[in-house]
C-alpha cells in the first residue's frame, strides 16, 4: 500500500474518532444543558457539527417528499423506512447512524396553503386528505457510541414554497388545550394553523385516524420505555413550518412527561429542539410557559435576511436561544444567495452554520461541508464552482421503462410494515 495513502486514511480516521469522542463527552452541553452558554460566540466547532447533523436530518424530510402533483403518490414519502438514510444521502461519510422507526402523517381541520399540504391530481391518488409529515428515528448501537447516548429524533417536514404562505395564511391565536390542558389560568395561545396541522385528525383518511401529534407521541412513549435502562435523549428538528411544529412537539413532550418511562416519573430525559428558520409560534404566555420546563431547551438558527422568522409580526414572541448567521458574507454564494428563497433555503442555512464567524466576523468554513449542497434545489452557488443548478432530481423524474418499451411513473417505495 502507498505510504501517503495509508497515512492520509489514518489521519482522516483519527480525526473522525477524535470528533466522535468529543461529541460523546459533550452531548449534554451541546443539547443545551447550560443553555449553550459560552458555545455560540465564538461558535463551538462541535456545536457546528451538531447543528448541521440535525439540520441534515430535517433536509432529509424535504429530499424524500414527493412534490410531483402528476404522481398518485404526491404528498407521500418517495422512500420507505428501510435504508431511508442511504437513499437520502446521509449514510456515506456520516458517523451518526440512525434507523427510522416510524413515518407520521398530518392533515388540517382548517384551510391551509398548498405550500403545507399538497393534493395529487390523479383520480387514483393514495390519499387526498393527508400528507407525509416526517419521521421518528433512533440511534443505532454504532450511532449511540458516537453520540454518547441513545438519541431519539423527531423530524418535521417544512413547507414547499418559501414565502407564498406568508401572504396566504391568517395569523390567528388559539388556546393549546391538547398540549397544556383546558384548566390553566394563564392560557398560552399559539398559531391556529400550526396547531391545526399538529392536532387534527380525519376519519376519512387511513393515515390520519389519529393526529400527527398522537402518532408521534405514541411512538416516543414506546421508544422511551424500550430504552428506559439506557441514557437517552429526545431531539426534535425541522425547518420553516417544520420548525414551528417541532416547537409545539417539544413543549408537548416536556409538558406532559412523555420523556419519562412508564412508572419512573423521576427519570426524565432531556428534550431539545434544534430548529431552523422558524416562524413564531405563540404569545408571551406561551414563551413564559415553555421557558419554565427544566427538561426542555430550544435553539433557533436564523439567517440575518430571512423574513420568515420575523412572522407573525404582531402579538407573537420568539422562544428559546437564538443563533444568528449571515450568509451574505459567504464568498461561495451568488451575492450571499441574494433573494428571499435563497436566504430561507435550509442547505444555505447549513452552509452558514459551517462558516459563520459571529455577528462581527466574516465567513470561513470551519466544517468540511460540501459546498455543492447549496445548489441541490436552487441556483445559489457561484458559477466558478461548476456545480449544476438544482441538481438533485429523481432519475427521469421517476419514469421507468417497462418491458414493452413504454414508460410509467413509478416514484414510490412501498413499506413492508404500513403503520398509519
Amino acid at each position: 500500500m502507498d505510504k501517503k495513502f495509508f497515512f492520509s486514511c489514518f489521519g482522516k480516521n483519527k480525526k473522525k474518532m477524535e470528533m466522535a469522542d468529543s461529541i460523546a463527552k459533550k452531548w449534554r452541553s451541546l443539547s443545551g444543558q447550560n443553555n449553550w452558554e459560552g458555545l455560540l460566540d465564538p461558535l463551538d466547532i462541535d456545536l457546528r457539527r451538531y447543528m448541521i447533523h440535525y439540520g441534515e436530518m430535517a433536509q432529509a424530510a424535504y429530499d424524500t417528499f414527493n412534490t410531483e402533483k402528476a404522481s398518485k403518490y404526491a404528498g407521500d414519502s418517495i422512500y420507505a423506512k428501510k435504508d431511508f438514510f442511504s437513499k437520502v444521502g446521509l449514510d456515506k461519510g456520516n458517523p451518526y447512524k440512525y434507523k427510522v422507526t416510524k413515518f407520521f402523517y398530518a392533515t388540517s381541520q382548517i384551510h391551509v396553503p398548498e405550500a403545507f399540504i399538497i393534493v395529487p391530481l390523479s383520480r387514483e391518488a393514495w390519499i387526498k386528505e393527508s400528507n407525509w409529515m416526517g419521521y421518528v428515528a433512533v440511534a443505532t448501537d454504532e450511532g449511540k457510541a458516537v453520540l454518547g447516548r441513545r438519541d431519539i429524533v423527531i423530524t418535521w417536514r417544512g413547507s414547499l414554497q418559501t414565502l407564498e404562505w406568508v401572504n396566504d395564511l391568517e395569523f390567528n391565536f388559539v388556546s393549546a388545550e391538547k398540549i397544556f390542558g383546558g384548566d390553566r389560568t394563564d392560557d398560552p395561545k399559539v398559531h391556529q394553523g400550526w396547531y391545526s396541522i399538529y392536532t387534527s385528525d380525519d376519519q376519512r383518511s387511513p393515515f390520519n385516524k389519529t393526529s400527527a401529534r398522537d402518532q408521534v407521541i405514541r411512538e416516543i412513549r414506546r421508544l422511551v420505555d424500550q430504552y428506559k435502562n439506557e441514557e437517552i435523549s429526545i431531539t426534535v428538528t425541522g425547518h420553516s413550518l417544520g420548525a414551528a411544529l417541532a416547537t409545539l412537539n417539544a413543549v408537548d413532550i416536556a409538558a406532559n412527561g412523555f420523556n419519562k418511562p412508564g412508572g419512573q416519573p423521576n427519570k426524565a430525559c432531556p428534550v431539545t429542539a434544534i430548529i431552523f428558520a422558524s416562524p413564531r409560534v405563540g404569545d408571551s404566555t406561551f414563551k413564559k410557559v415553555l421557558s419554565g420546563y427544566q427538561d426542555l431547551r430550544v435553539l433557533r438558527i436564523r439567517n440575518e435576511l430571512d423574513v420568515v422568522p420575523k412572522y407573525p409580526l404582531i402579538g407573537y414572541e420568539d422562544v428559546g436561544k437564538e443563533l444568528t448567521i449571515d450568509t451574505t458574507k459567504s464568498k461561495y454564494l451568488k451575492n450571499g444567495a441574494a433573494n428571499f428563497s435563497g436566504w430561507h433555503n435550509l442547505e444555505v442555512y447549513l452552509h452558514g452554520v459551517a462558516g459563520t464567524q459571529g455577528r462581527e466576523g466574516g465567513f470561513q468554513l470551519e466544517v468540511n461541508r460540501d459546498i455543492s449542497l447549496v445548489n441541490k434545489t436552487m441556483d445559489n452557488l457561484k458559477d466558478q464552482y461548476l456545480v449544476p443548478v438544482s441538481w438533485r432530481i429523481l432519475k427521469n423524474k421517476g419514469m421507468i421503462q417497462q418491458a414493452d418499451g413504454s414508460w410509467k411513473l413509478m416514484d414510490h417505495e412501498k413499506d413492508d410494515d404500513i403503520d398509519p
